[in-house]
């Protein structure tokens, strides 16, 4: 993963590949260059032994080892931050293998355009938008090569963060002019939701009422569209092959997603499957798309289901919406939103004494929680300035109704998770 971002950083395409990959495989890449990489632990060291028994090095294609070491095949070693690695790395990929710097934000949008045109033809697509990074890219790129065949459903579920689906209609039906369809769902997920306190069954209610109403509006269009476009990352084209042990391809037919049924079948339209995070982002940007949306935390599938402790009901999620508004206004105009991985508020199913006015409240404690980190598998508890603090604290309790006692949470993951639910 180190070694494929260090390629395209300097401009050079690279994708990873199951150490099970075959001769044939491999060949039918055309690859311009193999790098064989290990691990900077010594102890920790490949066998590459099966790739010279596959003929994987009898291919005519230049061979690197990073990390590990195989009879006949140049080694470098990786150490993060070093020129002469970087250097080493530079020799291979332009001098060894004489790679060209052609992996830039506008040459993948005109090659991902021209795939799209050529994949979907005259026919129609649908995408579910839902606001967020990933399947905003990859709405606009099909957008800029079918224009109005493209259909994007946004199903407002009702736990979406405050003036989201406003704020959806704006950017990408007016702004975009893309076909957008909204779907008002929120009756159907609070009904669903009633009396339910349990946080996996409140996850699982969430997610299958998701799936049957994208089916229910997905079926409408089954006549007029065969693609389905989705926002897949290379991060989830690896993890799946780390599981599986195979690779991946660029569409896969018929393939049923987030568990639609096989009844409702569509050709995928995968333009982000081979791009990192960082270059969705950076492609977002050259199509257009505001900034707020590209660089916003990452918002959990069940929305805001999961920060609100308790049963889900249109008075915790008025709280939720609006503390946790106010907390990411409070972070964005002290600077701090770049700097942090999430910044939400949770709204907890009890309730204690404060005072209002001179009057005895008997009200809900709102959880501040603020967290550091890169990916979300590991983070600490961000060391907010007081006076930061101090102002989330001071709006929640006079701003929010049902609100009148803040609290921080300082544990880190682990042992604690980022969400509480």
């Amino acid at each position: 993963m180190i070694l494929a971002r260090k390629a395209r950083e300097l401009e050079v395409y690279s994708q990873v590949v199951p150490h099970n990959v075959t001769k044939e495989q491999l060949s039918a890449l055309e690859p311009e260059g193999i790098v064989i990489s290990g691990s900077p632990d010594p102890l920790v060291c490949p066998d590459v032994s099966d790739l010279i028994e596959r003929g994987i090095l009898d291919l005519g294609i230049p061979v690197v080892c990073v990390n590990c070491k195989a009879p006949g095949v140049p080694s470098i070693h990786y150490v993060p931050g070093s020129y002469e690695w970087e250097q080493a790395f530079s020799e291979f990929l332009f001098s060894v293998c004489s790679c060209r710097k052609d992996w830039t934000v506008q040459g993948f949008i005109e090659r991902s355009i021209k795939e799209i045109k050529s994949l979907i033809g005259d026919g129609r697509a649908i995408s579910g938008l839902s606001g967020g990074v990933d399947s905003s890219v990859a709405s606009r790129l099909v957008q800029e090569a079918i224009g109005d065949r493209l259909t994007c459903i946004f199903v407002d579920t009702g736990l979406l963060r405050k003036g989201e689906p406003d704020d959806v209609r704006r950017i990408f039906g007016e702004g975009f002019k893309m076909n957008l369809k909204m779907v008002d769902a929120r009756e159907r997920f609070l009904t669903a939701l009633k009396g339910i306190t349990d946080p996996e069954e409140k996850r699982k209610i969430i997610g299958g009422e998701f799936i049957n109403v994208f089916q229910d509006e997905a079926a409408k269009l089954r006549d007029e569209a065969g693609f389905l476009v989705q926002g897949t990352l290379y991060s989830d084209v690896l993890e799946s092959q780390a599981h599986a042990g195979t690779g991946g391809s660029r569409v896969k037919s018929h393939h049923n997603v987030g568990g639609l049924p096989e009844t409702v079948q569509f050709e995928l339209v995968e333009p982000l499957r081979y791009l990192f995070k960082d270059e969705v982002r950076a492609i977002g940007r050259e199509l257009g798309i505001p900034h707020h949306i590209l660089d916003r935390h990452p918002f959990p599938g069940p929305g805001l289901g999961v920060r609100i402790v308790g049963e889900i009901n249109e008075e915790s999620l008025e709280i939720a919406r609006e503390a946790n508004a106010i907390v990411e206004e409070e972070i964005r105009r002290a600077g701090l939103y770049n700097e942090l991985w999430q910044a939400f508020a949770v709204v907890l199913d009890i309730r204690s004494v404060g005072v209002s006015s001179g009057m005895r409240t008997y009200e809900r404690p709102v959880v501040v929680r603020v967290v550091t980190g890169h990916d979300g598998m590991t983070c600490d508890w961000a060391k907010l300035p007081y006076e930061v603090m101090e102002k989330i604290s001071s709006r929640i309790t006079h701003e929010v109704k049902g609100v009148n006692r803040v609290v921080y949470d300082i544990t880190p993951k682990p042992p604690g998770t980022i969400e509480w639910e």
